[in-house]
């Protein structure tokens, strides 16, 4: 057997990387003023399909921004995956907000849009133009749906249940660029949409986030809060509390020459999934990542359920057992109503989230996967059972 890690999902550089970041060297624009970043927001801009774009030090900046952006205020509610990454909660209470947990559908693994249309249709009630929850008295102001893995959530539902509420939406998008809805690109699709461009992303920047809207005012206020609030350059007045939040221009060259390679990441990632789809659908206890009829998913992250009466063990043993031979592989985030630290802001079950929880692992799925460490790995789930 080959002492070779196959890792669960690295940067793939191959592009113009060392090219554009040597001209920042040379030419001494490494901060966060350059032209780099310029072009790193117009790209992200047209492939979202959205007006303007905000470059952010990461993912979890943007979503503050967004929340702050868009009015959420302290004590307000906002709705949110419980089965995703923890960024998105921790920004709803760094503005003072609450996160009302949602639960995810049992077929994409992604925010369950019914039990959204039923917490807003009859946990709450309309008053004096805002709407509350029926429980807490607390007003709920926003929807934050994450599209997990790769895959959008269906949002035709959400949006215009929030449309009805007058509620904003503000998507997680980090996961799904690149995915479409029904044809449209994710974080076009709500009034907001954040990325992050962390190591493991489909393009990356190191680290680095963006914020895409179609609402000028909010690009340009985004713009100001992530610049510290500076109103006077020279004289360093700041007309508010403003954040560090820019992103440096060396970042945004690795990020422009990643983004020139998107589309045959994305490729790469589909052709992945697809030999993953194709041989494990075989094997019994393993349920492969379902695609709706209304989505171009991504695969992100490659990923599968595993049923441990029909397969022989649970997913937590599956993965020490691939990890003995040298496959990294990862379960899914802890439900957020879960854990630690958001657990107090819960007093609804989420049984969906926690079965895939309990069930899930991600499997290596780097853009620059070969085959041959990809048959490795899908033999390796084959000797694991046996």
């Amino acid at each position: 057997m080959t002492d070779e890690v196959i890792p669960l999902a690295v940067p793939e550089i191959r592009g113009n990387e060392w090219v554009y970041v040597k001209d920042c060297l040379d030419t001494n624009w490494v901060s966060s003023v350059g032209s780099y970043v310029e072009s790193f927001e117009k790209m992200v801009a047209e492939q979202s399909t959205t007006r303007f774009a905000v470059a952010t030090v990461n993912g979890t900046a943007a979503l503050h921004v967004a929340l702050l952006v868009a009015g959420v205020r302290p004590d307000d509610e906002v709705l949110v995956s419980t089965l995703t990454f923890i960024a998105p909660v921790n920004a709803i209470r760094y503005v003072g907000a609450w996160p009302v947990f949602i639960d995810a559908e049992p077929d994409y693994w992604q925010m369950d849009p019914g039990r959204v249309v039923d917490f807003l249709e009859h946990g709450c009630q309309w008053k004096d133009g805002k709407l509350y929850n029926r429980i807490t008295g607390r007003p709920v102001t926003a929807v934050l749906p994450v599209h997990i893995l790769g895959h959008p959530v269906d949002m035709d539902p959400i949006l215009e249940v929030a449309r009805k509420f007058r509620l904003k939406v503000i998507e997680d998008a980090t996961e799904g660029l690149g995915a479409t809805y029904k044809g449209r690109s994710v974080g076009c699709l709500g009034d907001i949409g954040c990325f992050s461009f962390n190591g493991n992303k489909i393009i990356t920047t190191g680290g680095g986030g963006m914020l895409v809207t179609n609402n000028e005012e909010w690009a340009r206020k985004a713009r100001y809060l992530t610049t510290q609030a500076k109103d006077d350059p020279i004289e360093y007045v700041h007309g508010e509390v403003g954040y560090n939040y820019r992103l440096t221009n060396v970042l945004a060259a690795l990020g422009c020459a990643q983004m020139e390679q998107l589309g045959p990441f994305v490729a790469a990632k589909r052709k992945i999934a697809a030999r993953y789809g194709k041989a494990l659908r075989k094997i019994p206890g393993i349920q492969p990542m379902a695609t709706a009829t209304w989505a171009d998913c991504t695969f992100w992250m490659y990923t599968v359920l595993v049923d441990a009466k029909k397969f022989g063990m649970d997913s937590r043993r599956l993965m020490r057992a691939l990890d003995e031979q040298k496959i990294q592989s990862r379960p899914l985030w802890q439900p957020i109503h879960l854990s630690p630290a958001h657990a107090t802001n819960n007093d609804r079950e989420m049984p969906v989230a926690e079965a895939l929880a309990e069930q899930a692992l991600s499997l290596p799925c780097s853009v620059g996967l070969n085959e041959r460490d990809q048959e490795r790995v899908i033999n390796a789930l084959v000797e694991s059972r046996t």
